[in-house]
């Protein structure tokens, strides 16, 4: 994934975007012809897949290029379900029970921390997470499978992207179920749907 001198991402984005866009037009052009769960499928594989591809990287980004992505989503939507472009998305992308931008990336950095905890990940992942160490006399259950948070960085800008911050900033807001999960099928159904519960109702 590209990256400008500032730890900016918007030559990929700006890319990733028209790259998307050129994609939806094509699939548009014969969505007449294709059902709707045919539809979908060539809309997971050639858009999707890209708006996923590495997207923990993008932890932290402006608001405006989350933006320029969602709308990506959101046209792949209503290609999908056929809706009026002035009907409201929100109802669209529940429809599809699919997640916004924002949600899929921080599901992406959570996956990773799962499977940080679990020995399911790369040694150098692993070695950037601290278990968080409660003392002898706490019994609060919400520090239960938390992670050590790092202090505050002095370049806030750029260590707050790292996956050192984001990871316990995303964990130890999960409900203890979620972070207890037995397996990594389960802690993504849950996720999935802590994360859609979240946004959508």
């Amino acid at each position: 994934m590209a990256m400008d001198c500032q730890m900016r991402h918007t030559t990929q984005i700006g890319y990733l975007c028209r790259s998307i866009h050129f994609r939806l037009r094509n699939i548009g052009a014969i969505r007449s012809l294709l059902t709707v769960s045919a539809t979908e499928q060539l809309v997971h594989s050639l858009v999707t897949s890209r708006l996923d591809y590495c997207n923990s990287l993008l932890y932290g980004i402006p608001g405006y290029q989350k933006d320029c992505l969602q709308r990506m989503q959101n046209i792949a939507a209503r290609i999908v379900t056929r809706c009026d472009r002035r009907d409201h998305i929100t109802p669209v992308l529940k429809s599809l029970h699919w997640l916004p931008v924002k949600y899929r990336i921080d599901f992406k950095i959570l996956l990773l921390v799962y499977k940080c905890l679990n020995d399911l990940a790369p040694s150098y992942l692993m070695e950037l997470i601290k278990p968080y160490h409660q003392d002898h006399y706490s019994t609060r259950r919400k520090e239960q499978y938390c992670l050590h948070k790092p202090p505050l960085f002095r370049l806030k800008s750029y260590g707050e992207k790292s996956f050192t911050y984001a990871a316990p900033t995303e964990w130890n807001q999960l409900p203890v179920d979620i972070r207890s999960a037995p397996s990594v099928e389960s802690f993504k159904s849950k996720l999935k749907t802590h994360h859609f519960n979240k946004h959508f109702k």
